[in-house]
């Protein structure tokens, strides 16, 4: 039998799996129905704690999947182990990016990202605020474990994918830009959020496609916000109108 160690590593590169690092990540997985390869932990009474204490709603199913392994096999389950105990891989959802755009909710496009844990921050912002997909474009991996250790797992919440730009759609296009009108005129309900990083910005050819460019209100001499802060933003405001 192949060591789950062994197993994990190897799922690290396979375009069809995801490795959740943490008890959080594995929680909102069941909770919104991930297929899950397998489970470890070094502790079973430890996680089993923490689904009494965190996740009652989902414990029988989650104890369930929970294979124990031991100290030292655990420890190279994960290059830095998750304090929580629990190492998890699971299927990476295929997204119907159509449907996805045609669901009620914003949705977000994130232009180039840089950095996998603000990818995560900007889909578990989006989760908890009901958005319709979160979608980027580039070569960074959206599923790495370091966005889903940023996302705690809401990868599984909503539809998420990478796209070669922005996909068609009858979604008002917003895009955020400093030079762009009030965020107090409103944003649409169903508005594609489009936002890029805070070093680059959008493109011009996003520019180019957009229905309305929209600027977030900063105090004088601050230049840019964190990419996740500023999708929260863009967010809830499209959320409240």
């Amino acid at each position: 039998m192949t060591p789950p160690d062994v197993l994990i590593a190897a799922a690290r590169s396979d375009p069809s799996l995801a490795v959740l690092e943490g008890f959080h990540a594995l929680k909102h997985a069941v909770r919104f129905d991930a297929t899950i390869e397998l489970a470890v932990t070094a502790n079973v009474r430890a996680v089993v704690a923490l689904c009494s204490e965190l996740a009652p709603d989902v414990s029988e199913s989650l104890i369930s999947l929970l294979r124990e392994i031991d100290e030292p096999s655990f420890a190279r389950c994960a290059p830095r182990p998750p304090a929580t105990g629990v190492v998890t891989v699971a299927v990476r959802p295929a997204v119907d990016i159509p449907a996805a755009l045609g669901s009620s909710g914003s949705a977000v496009l994130l232009e180039d990202p840089r950095h996998h844990g603000n990818v995560g921050a900007v889909i578990r912002a989006a989760a908890a605020l009901g958005a319709a997909a979160v979608f980027t474009t580039g070569d960074l991996d959206v599923w790495h474990a370091a966005a889903l250790r940023g996302s705690a797992g809401l990868h599984y919440a909503l539809p998420v994918a990478t796209v070669e730009g922005i996909p068609d759609t009858a979604r008002p296009i917003v895009a955020f830009h400093p030079e762009g009108d009030s965020l107090s005129r409103g944003i649409p309900a169903n508005a594609l959020l489009c936002l890029g990083s805070e070093r680059s910005g959008l493109s011009k050819a996003v520019l180019s496609r957009a229905d309305y460019t929209v600027a977030i209100p900063m105090r004088e001499g601050v230049s840019s916000l964190n990419l996740a802060t500023a999708a929260a933003i863009a967010l809830f405001a499209a959320t409240t109108g």
